[in-house]
């Protein structure tokens, strides 16, 4: 039923995956082998509701649905509505249905579209944001820029569709480790998502970037670096809130977890804390 490898964000962890589309849209970011392995491509209309119909033969109760793999929301509009009203259909108890959406596939959308979509029954849309620093996505060949990522954002937010967003800490490498993390907090208080998700780089052979680290090209940040990294984004993160803050993937040498503004400083107590005591997750224990 599924082209492997699937991925699907954590929180989407008891969610139903149904797979609209194969693969990345871009898959050029430097850091990043998750689709290599796949063309991209998207289902026919019918591929995806015979899928649909299949899950509804063997699960009776679904709350859930993400719809994969890297960019559903490339899809054009009519056909999107017609999968989301076909979901309604055949899972009516379904009370959330969320995707990935690449910033140029939400700008693509115009504000009617993404309402439209919200009516239907999308939540919640997730948006790599990797960084506030223009250079930084220029050299990780993101394929936009951080008013790029601001205007998709804001449509998303204008549409009342949930935001969620991650970030990367070390990306910048040590050179633009300071200016990455400020200006990435400047652009997250621009957007005022409802969730940001911060991870930590872990390096993927057969990438770009490994590539340039192999020709001293870009030097790798240890992990009380990266801590400092989060530290001063944080800092530079000004939202009337609340936006919900998760540094607890597997990739993060530690577990933090609040909500802004209110826990800022609770959050660089125990950044201290861990950073004083050395208590971090060792290197071999990260993952992706």
């Amino acid at each position: 039923m599924y082209d492997y490898p699937l991925y699907r964000p954590p929180s989407e962890s008891n969610s139903l995956i149904i797979q609209a589309t194969l693969g990345c849209s871009h898959n050029k970011c430097s850091f990043c082998n998750m689709y290599k392995s796949k063309k991209f491509t998207i289902k026919s209309l019918e591929d995806i509701k015979n899928d649909i119909n299949y899950f509804r033969q063997i699960y009776a109760h679904i709350k859930r649905i993400f719809l994969a793999d890297g960019d559903a929301l490339i899809i054009k509009a009519e056909e999107l509505k017609e999968i989301l009203t076909y979901i309604k259909k055949l899972f009516p108890e379904c009370s959330r249905v969320t995707l990935y959406g690449f910033p140029k596939s939400i700008l693509r959308k115009t504000p009617q579209e993404l309402s439209d979509l919200k009516d239907l029954g999308l939540s919640m849309i997730y948006m790599g944001v990797e960084s506030g620093n223009d250079e930084v996505l220029n050299d990780i060949n993101k394929g936009v820029n951080s008013e790029d990522l601001i205007k998709a954002a804001n449509r998303v937010k204008d549409a009342n569709i949930l935001l969620s967003v991650t970030v990367l800490a070390g990306i910048g490498g040590r050179e633009r480790s300071k200016s990455h993390a400020a200006k990435t907090g400047e652009i997250i208080s621009s957007m005022a998502p409802d969730y940001l998700g911060v991870l930590t780089l872990m390096v993927e052979k057969e990438t770009t970037l490994y590539n340039k680290i192999l020709n001293k090209e870009f030097e790798l940040l240890n992990d009380k670096e990266i801590l400092n990294e989060i530290k001063i984004l944080i800092e530079h993160i000004n939202v009337k809130g609340p936006v919900v803050f998760r540094c607890n993937h597997a990739s993060n040498y530690i577990s933090l977890r609040g909500s802004l503004p209110r826990d800022k400083e609770k959050l660089f107590n125990k950044i201290n804390y861990y950073q004083d005591t050395n208590k971090l997750k060792q290197e071999e224990d990260r993952r992706l």
